[in-house]
């Protein structure tokens, strides 16, 4: 079955910028994670998809490449290597190092690492709550990849034995003739080893690894934010042929709060007030993060009114520097009043009365003028 286009699998345009193509990955991989569909395997197919096509596009030189060329760009020198599901994870020589060969050999260069690289890097995307993010927290988390098969210890050989490859005569590269140029890559026999297996594994049919579960306790520092990587050396795709694992990248995403916004190290809420409270000043309890405080409102407060807490706000996990608490004054009107509260408040309402009451309205005042200015203006 061919491969669906890279832009329609992340549901982007072709001019897509870079946050856009971060964005929609981020969407496409939430939708599709293996965590949230237990036992899916089309689920599973299609987050394999999103990584595999956002691996392409963002990266500069993979993504021309894809724009000119599409699939086939990809293609040469992947010799049938198992792709992964990480960043990264294509199993073979990529065209950057294909071309890196063409034009070292041209100018007598070219020098190449041999036998199989190393295992493909996974990436895993971890919802926290904000207080789990600001305080820190330990998560275990569920990983499909490529693990080293046990029968054979990652040889691929079931009685241990390996053989030079004929091929590639244990180079694990190849040179080929393309018109003027003469370039290497990796040969197609042995997929880049160097070595062939007499007697494959039955349990891995000689590749070496198996599709395995892993299960990791992940400790996150406290004050990540969203887009925050976690690196965790090793705990990615085991390498082919017994080659070392790649890395993990526990990439942290933070969900909306019912109370809080986070900007930086900085935190915001909406602090609602009576009309009284506004009026009058009072002393009110506001949440935070370590638990409620006292903000004084003063007298004549007008919605929007910010008042600032320092210090509390989120302690970067880069600065160790605690940020500072926003409060939005906003003010309610009334609901549900009784007769004698409407009674209260039609007396109140009646002191407002002739030129007077201006002076207790600034913003009403200043909106009245100007509307004054605009119809003379219009008059004229």
């Amino acid at each position: 079955m061919s491969k669906r286009d890279y832009y329609e699998v992340l549901g982007v345009a072709r001019n897509a910028s870079e946050e856009d193509l971060k964005k929609a990955y981020r969407r496409c991989a939430m939708k599709h994670h293996p965590d949230r569909n237990p036992g899916d395997k089309s689920a599973e197919a299609a987050f394999k998809e999103c990584k595999e096509a956002y691996e392409v596009l963002s990266d500069g030189g993979k993504r021309r490449l894809y724009d000119q060329h599409g699939h086939a760009a990809f293609e040469h020198g992947m010799g049938g290597g198992n792709a992964g599901p990480g960043f990264g994870g294509f199993g073979g020589a990529d065209m950057g190092d294909i071309f890196g060969d063409i034009f070292g050999n041209i100018f007598g260069g070219g020098a190449r690492q041999q036998g199989p690289r190393r295992g493909a890097d996974v990436g895993y995307m971890m919802e926290l709550d904000l207080e789990e993010a600001v305080a820190g927290v330990e998560k275990t988390i569920h990983i499909p990849t490529m693990a080293n098969c046990e029968p054979c210890k990652g040889s691929g050989s079931e009685d241990g034995k390996v053989d030079t490859c004929a091929t590639c005569q244990g180079r694990g590269q190849v040179r080929m003739q393309r018109g003027p140029f003469m370039m290497q890559a990796p040969c197609p026999h042995c997929d880049g080893a160097g070595k062939t297996i007499a007697s494959p594994c039955k349990l891995c049919n000689g590749n070496g690894r198996v599709e395995q579960e892993k299960t990791l306790a992940v400790k996150i520092p406290a004050g990540v934010d969203s887009g925050d990587r976690i690196r965790l050396a090793g705990e990615g795709e085991a390498g082919p042929a017994g080659a070392p694992p790649g890395d993990l990248y526990v990439e942290v995403q933070v969900r909306p709060h019912e109370i809080f916004e986070r900007d930086g190290d900085d935190l915001h809420c909406e602090v609602p007030i009576r009309i009284s409270q506004a009026a009058l000043g009072d002393t009110v309890r506001v949440p935070t993060l370590g638990g409620e405080v006292e903000l004084r409102i003063p007298a004549e407060t007008q919605t929007g009114k910010v008042f600032r807490l320092r210090d509390r706000g989120v302690k970067s996990v880069r600065s160790r520097q605690p940020g500072d608490l926003y409060c939005r004054a906003v003010v309610e009107t009334p609901v549900n009043l009784t007769p004698e509260q409407r009674q209260l408040l039609e007396q109140f309402e009646a002191t407002f009365v002739g030129e007077g009451a201006r002076r207790h309205s600034p913003k009403s005042s200043t909106f009245l003028d100007g509307v004054k200015g605009f119809w003379d203006r219009m008059v004229s």
